[in-house]
């Protein structure tokens, strides 16, 4: 297994990105600005990008695995490397869907909820998405201390 930076042509991976965010210009808003990985095990099972919003702050903006790869730990082995990767960062946010099944994977990777975001995904997305069957409405943010 090999994690790498992907430091150009980042739109090669624009469907595993689609994924977890599924409108492409939504994902242009940080792609550029921010740090791509990929997890590459006889193949790419996930990836993610990370932005700098302060010194010592970071937000994993995506992170997917590709459909047969999740619920392998490949997401929690991107998560862990971030860590590892990034010696400076004191504070990792995400935002995501208020759904059960997302919740629960950020908190096995340490994550506690930060604050929310009041209808953010029927504010800035052209269609209502869906997790798990349930309408995603707010954002929820959690984050990961050092």
């Amino acid at each position: 297994m090999n994690i790498k930076k992907i430091t150009s042509n980042k739109k090669a991976y624009i469907d595993l990105l689609l994924l977890a965010d599924e409108q492409e210009d939504m994902i242009d808003k940080y792609l550029e600005r921010g740090d791509m990985f990929v997890l590459d095990d006889h193949g790419v099972k996930a990836e993610c990008v990370v932005t700098k919003e302060a010194d010592g702050i970071y937000e994993l903006k995506n992170i997917a695995a590709m459909p047969d790869c999740q619920r392998k730990g490949y997401g929690k082995k991107l998560i862990d490397f971030l860590f590892f990767h990034y010696s400076d960062c004191k504070t990792m946010l995400v935002g995501t869907g208020d759904v059960p099944s997302a919740l629960c994977f950020y908190q096995k990777c340490g994550f506690t909820e930060s604050y929310r975001i009041q209808n953010f995904f029927t504010d800035n997305y052209d269609h209502p998405m869906f997790e798990d069957g349930t309408q995603l409405v707010d954002m929820v943010y959690l984050k990961r201390e050092r």
